[in-house]
C-alpha cells in the first residue's frame, strides 16, 4: 500500500540553522497579509519559495532556489534520512503541554482512485494550478503536508524519541508552538518506517491542493518521459506523517460567519429556523461554546447584541436529500450546510464552496467581534469533529463538507526542502532503498 522513502533534504547551512526561527514560515494558506509583510521582509525566509511573490511567481521561487543552492544558503545532506519533527503545543485555557509526534518522508504520490492516500475534502483547479506550476519551475517540494498513519502498538514513537535526543533544528513558530526536528539516517531504522506504512492507507489531514499538484506534476512528467520508470523523484511528494492513536492529534472547530448577505433579518432567519431547529436565547454570547460543548447536532448562533442554542429536532437529519449516506448526513457541519445554509438561506449546496457570503474562522472570540463589529452578519458556532468520524468519512470513500478539519498546530516550512529534481533525488548511499 503505502511506499514511503527517505529524502535527500535541502537545508539551510550550518550556521543559519542555527537560527532558524527566522527562517521558517506558515504554509502558504494561513499566512495572513501581515505576517507576510514582515515574512518577506527577510531576503532569505522561507516564504520565498512556499510562496513566492512577482508577475510570474513559480519563475521567482526558482531563481531565489537557484541562487540559494549556489551561494550556500541551503546545503543538501548527503544521506538520505527521515526527519523527525515535534510540535509542543498548548491549548487555549489549559496548562497542558501537548507533544505532536512525527516525521516528514517522501511518499508516492498515489492517484485518489487507488485508496492510498485518502482525502476529506475536495480540492479548487485555481489552487493546484499553482502548485503545479511551482512544482515544475522548482522540482522542490518546499512544504510537508500532513498524513495520519495508524501504529497502535506506538513502535515508531520508541524510535523517534531516541532520535530526538539530539535535534537538529529548535524554533517558536508564529503559533506560539516549539518546534523541535532531528534526523534519522540509520537503514535499519528507516526500514521500520517502511514495514510500518507498507500495508496501510493514509489520511490526508492537511494540504490536499499541494497533495493534488504533486499528482498533477507527476502526470505531466510521465507523459514526457519516455523512459519513465515510477520511481523518478517526481513521483513523489513531501509529507509530515504522525500516528491517528495518539492522544496530541488535535482537530480545531472551524466557525462559520455570514456576511454582505443582501437584506439579511435576524427574525426571518429565526423564523425559518424554527421548522428545524429547537432554539433557545442565550444571556450571553461568550457562553456560546460551552454552552453547546459535546452536544450533538448543536450549534451557537450569534446576531448583533444577540445569542441563541440552536440543535436540530429529532432524526430530521434524515431527511436531507444530499445523495449521501447517513454517516455523511449524521454529521453536524452537513447539517449545518444542508438546513441553514441551504433550506433557510437558499444557498444551494452545491454553490457553498465558492459562496462569498460564507467565510470561515476558527477563533471563537473572532467570530463573537466580527458579528459585534458589523463586518460579519452571524455568526455559526461549532464543535470540534472527532477524529473517529473522520476516519469514518475518509474509508467510506466521501469528503466531508469544506473547511471541516482544522488539525492544530499547522506544519511550518523551511525546516527541510524535499528536491524531486533527479540527480539531487537519488539515493547513492543507500541502493537498498
Amino acid at each position: 500500500m503505502a511506499e514511503i522513502q527517505p529524502l535527500r533534504s535541502w537545508r539551510y547551512n550550518q550556521h543559519l540553522a542555527k537560527k532558524i526561527q527566522q527562517y521558517i514560515s506558515p504554509l502558504f494558506d494561513v499566512v495572513s497579509q501581515k505576517q507576510r509583510e514582515v515574512l518577506y521582509g527577510n531576503p532569505l525566509n522561507s516564504i520565498h519559495l512556499s510562496v513566492p511573490t512577482g508577475a510570474d511567481p513559480a519563475s521567482t521561487a526558482a531563481n531565489t532556489l537557484k541562487r540559494w543552492k549556489k551561494e550556500g544558503i541551503l546545503e543538501q545532506d548527503m544521506l538520505p534520512g527521515i526527519y523527525v519533527y515535534y510540535q509542543y503545543f498548548n491549548l487555549p485555557g489549559s496548562v497542558q503541554t501537548h507533544c505532536r509526534k512525527g516525521f516528514i518522508c517522501n511518499i508516492k504520490a498515489y492517484d485518489w482512485e487507488e485508496q492510498v492516500v485518502l482525502r476529506h475534502e475536495n480540492t479548487m483547479p485555481a489552487a493546484v494550478k499553482d502548485r503545479v506550476e511551482l512544482l515544475k519551475s522548482t522540482q522542490i517540494n518546499s512544504s510537508a503536508t500532513h498524513g495520519l498513519y495508524s501504529d497502535p502498538d506506538f513502535v515508531l514513537e520508541k524510535v523517534m524519541d531516541e532520535a530526538m535526543r539530539e535535534p537538529l533544528m529548535e524554533a517558536e513558530d508564529y503559533q506560539g508552538v516549539k518546534e523541535l526536528v532531528s534526523v534519522i539516517h540509520d537503514a535499519k531504522d528507516i526500514k521500520k518506517f517502511q514495514e510500518i506504512l507498507k500495508g496501510q492507507q493514509v489520511i490526508l489531514a492537511d494540504g490536499h491542493h499541494r497533495y493534488q499538484g504533486s499528482i498533477d506534476y507527476r502526470k505531466f512528467c510521465q507523459e514526457n518521459d519516455p523512459n519513465h520508470q515510477g520511481i523518478e523523484g517526481y513521483n513523489y511528494h513531501m509529507m509530515f506523517l504522525t500516528n491517528m492513536e495518539a492522544q496530541d492529534l488535535r482537530i480545531l472547530a472551524t466557525h462559520r460567519l455570514i456576511q454582505n448577505y443582501p437584506n439579511l433579518d435576524q427574525d426571518e432567519v429565526l423564523s425559518k429556523l424554527r421548522p428545524y431547529f429547537d432554539i433557545i436565547e442565550v444571556v450571553n454570547s461568550l457562553e456560546l461554546n460551552e454552552i453547546i460543548l459535546g452536544k450533538k447536532h448543536t450549534f451557537g448562533l450569534v446576531f448583533a447584541g444577540r445569542g441563541f442554542k440552536i440543535s436540530l429536532k429529532d432524526k430530521l437529519h434524515l431527511s436531507i436529500n444530499w445523495p449521501f449516506p447517513d454517516l455523511i448526513k449524521n454529521l453536524d457541519l452537513t447539517i449545518l450546510h444542508y438546513f441553514v445554509f441551504e433550506k433557510v438561506l437558499g444557498i444551494r449546496g452545491v454553490d457553498q464552496r465558492t459562496n462569498d457570503y460564507i467565510i470561515f474562522d476558527r477563533n471563537f472570540t473572532d467570530c463573537i467581534e466580527k458579528v459585534r463589529a458589523g463586518t460579519a452578519q452571524m455568526a455559526l458556532i461549532t464543535n470540534e469533529l472527532s477524529m473517529e468520524e473522520v476516519k469514518q468519512v475518509c474509508f467510506s470513500g466521501f469528503t466531508l463538507p469544506q473547511k471541516s478539519t482544522y488539525f492544530y498546530p499547522k506544519v511550518v516550512c523551511g525546516f527541510v526542502f524535499g528536491t524531486l529534481q533527479e540527480d539531487e533525488f537519488n539515493n547513492p548511499h543507500y541502493p537498498s532503498f
